[in-house]
């Protein structure tokens, strides 16, 4: 399953979504979280709503940026036991330092002591299934995306889009699918 970043469509994870479908795994898009502009809680109920209503089980999460915060709390909530592991690319698990700069809630959001990035960072139980992938610079998340407990993956490049082609995040999802 796909988790898209904010304003993005599940598109910009094609890389991702073309290396699970050559490996025979089926791909599935949440349509119901559009261009991911709701608080991260939203997200992650249409989530669990949908792996209930298709009734899927063993479920990979595939997620780029606010798509990973969204994919980290469902793994804590009703759909717990329907997800096995999830990769999480560019996802803002500290914040970001960036955030409070923005005048619109939908970023701001994204601020390190906002209710919802500090909540989710106390929610530890899941972190050892999740596969966290960044970038050494990020511009929209200097701090990085180091999560304690999962498996940390620190690219020797830049950006917080282009790494979603990058052979090393391709190889993790790859371990992950089989």
């Amino acid at each position: 399953m796909v988790l898209p970043g904010v304003y993005e469509t599940w598109r910009f994870l094609q890389p991702l979504i073309t290396e699970l479908h050559a490996r025979g795994h089926p791909v599935h898009v949440v349509d119901a979280l559009q261009r991911n502009q709701r608080p991260v809680a939203e997200m992650a109920e249409s989530v669990a709503a949908f792996l209930e209503a298709r009734d899927l089980h063993d479920v990979i999460l595939v997620a780029h940026s606010k798509g990973g915060l969204a994919g980290k709390l469902a793994m804590t909530g009703r759909a717990a036991g329907r997800v096995r592991s999830m990769l999480a690319v560019a996802t803002p698990f500290g914040g970001s330092r960036y955030a409070r700069m923005f005048p619109v809630r939908t970023l701001r959001a994204f601020a390190p002591e906002d209710p919802s990035i500090v909540g989710l960072a106390r929610q530890l139980s899941v972190n050892s299934r999740i596969v966290s992938i960044y970038a050494d610079f990020d511009p929209h998340i200097p701090e990085g995306s180091e999560l304690a407990g999962a498996k940390n993956v620190r690219l020797d490049t830049g950006g917080h889009f282009r790494i979603l082609a990058h052979p090393r995040v391709l190889a993790e999802l790859a371990v992950l699918a089989e």
